[in-house]
């Protein structure tokens, strides 16, 4: 039988881990490399304590080991996928994704990948965006938007969808669309980014997408969320400065300088009326992602599956 783990760089509260710990397991996954980012020793033994996770601390002696500890987080997300692909294969391919990203298959993963070609030595899993609950959805139900891969339809349906901000917006995405890559264990020498590997100076080599499987994406799922990730997205995240904009067209805006703008313009309140019209799941968006074949309903219940799978973790 084929199987599959994750690998994941993570910095986030102990229950936020073992829920997409729990998702992951429940879908089938074999092992899960889990390199925390703080030293916090009770998460550590909590995880190391299941059978299917591999968990370390990166501590200064890790990374003693490798030239000294990364400044930008992005850097040693990589250095920790090519950590966990040097080690003894435990599984025959690997998806490198965050703590907030959620595989949803259609069908079982270990099939998808063991239909793929012995040529295909990584697989594309494109995103869905977790959209806040809203008088969209029902008690219970994550409401995703996803996007078209063609470009031209991508764009009539951001704009029916999302107005004026799609012109800055690829596919009214947030974050990314690039998805993030399943590849085989055990390929050396291997760079490995965050939307990308690199082997024998080849990029993607032999990539196809995973139809069958998208990645929910809880990059701003409340409120809450949003705001409390936003400065840090601002300086060192998703949102910096230096990034291009998404849309490589017109007057398009990266996303830093359209947060500034708004900020600048309506302050606080101009950033909740943009995460109202293009990131929350009121029925009128949820109505327009449907017509456009965009939108996805999902019932996780995370609760239950985290005490199924850490009963003793309360």
């Amino acid at each position: 039988m084929t199987r599959w783990g994750i690998v994941s760089t993570i910095k986030a509260p102990l229950p936020a881990i073992l829920n997409f710990a729990a998702w992951h397991l429940e879908l089938g996954a074999h092992r899960l490399y889990l390199y925390l980012d703080d030293d916090v020793p009770d998460t550590l033994a909590t995880l190391q304590a299941h059978p299917k996770i591999r968990a370390l601390h990166t501590d200064a002696a890790y990374w003693e080991k490798r030239n000294g500890r990364p400044v930008k987080h992005q850097v040693r997300q990589g250095k920790n996928a090519q950590h966990a692909n040097n080690r003894k294969p435990e599984t025959d391919w690997l998806a490198h994704i965050d703590v907030d990203e959620f595989l949803l298959p259609a069908t079982s993963i270990a099939d998808q990948l063991a239909a793929l070609p012995d040529t295909t030595l990584c697989a594309r899993v494109r995103p869905v965006e977790a959209l806040a609950p809203g008088t969209g959805t029902a008690l219970g139900e994550t409401a995703f938007k996803a996007f078209h891969l063609d470009q031209q339809a991508r764009n009539t349906a951001a704009t029916d969808c999302f107005g004026d901000w799609a012109q800055h917006l690829s596919g009214g995405m947030l974050s990314h669309v690039a998805g993030k890559l399943f590849f085989r264990t055990g390929l050396k020498p291997l760079q490995i980014k965050i939307h990308n590997i690199i082997h024998q100076d080849v990029q993607n080599p032999g990539m196809v997408e995973l139809s069958g499987t998208e990645l929910g994406h809880f990059h701003a799922d409340s409120w809450e969320h949003f705001i409390a990730a936003y400065r840090f997205r601002l300086t060192k995240g998703s949102y910096r400065a230096e990034l291009k904009p998404q849309v490589r067209q017109g007057a398009a805006l990266n996303l830093h300088d359209l947060f500034q703008t708004i900020e600048a313009t309506e302050g606080e309140a101009g950033l909740r009326r943009f995460f109202a019209e293009v990131c929350t799941a009121d029925t009128a968006l949820c109505a327009k992602l449907d017509q456009h074949g965009l939108l996805r309903r999902h019932q996780m219940d995370l609760d239950s599956l985290r005490d199924k799978h850490f009963p003793n973790a309360s």
